[in-house]
């Protein structure tokens, strides 16, 4: 089961890669009917199922939960609850990259911290430790790392043109 978790954890990752360096491909595939953002967001939703029950399946729950648990998981999901609130399902998933018009966010946490979103997911991750082995944790965390590297280097020169009707 082991290595089917580790491939089960990394699944969305090649998707979010294709997605951010290649978003014409995304957008075109799309059509004109269907909004990329939403069809994303669908997908990623699946893909995240599956990164849960990949680490479901390899874990231990007791309960209660660690003393540390309950503030890393708290905050990390206020984090991500809070990216979602300000940047719209658009925001969250590539529409800049999609080609739409996404305003640009100071509100906190953004000027806060850097890559709220995965710095939230990370703590959440985290904070389920005493549960899950140490290597699954750590795949997903190298996950996010390599994504934030992915998209610190945005060029907007690659980011999409609405689909030719």
């Amino acid at each position: 089961m082991g290595i089917v978790a580790g491939i089960g954890v990394l699944l969305p990752f090649p998707f979010y890669y294709w997605l951010w360096k290649y978003p014409q491909t995304w957008v075109n595939l799309c059509g004109i009917k269907r909004d990329p953002s939403k069809v994303m967001a669908n997908v990623a939703h699946i893909l995240k199922l599956l990164q849960f029950l990949s680490l479901f399946s390899v874990s231990t729950l007791t309960w209660p939960p660690p003393l540390f648990f309950w503030p890393l998981f708290g905050f990390g999901q206020f984090l991500n609850f809070r990216v979602f609130q300000l940047l719209g399902e658009a925001g969250t998933y590539y529409g800049v990259r999609f080609g739409k018009n996404i305003p640009w966010v100071t509100a906190f946490p953004f000027g806060v911290i850097r890559d709220p979103q995965y710095v939230g997911s990370i703590m959440s991750l985290l904070a389920c430790i005493s549960w899950v082995p140490f290597q699954y944790v750590l795949l997903w965390i190298l996950g996010y790392v390599f994504m934030m590297n992915v998209e610190s280097k945005e060029d907007p020169a690659t980011h999409a043109q609405p689909p030719l009707a």
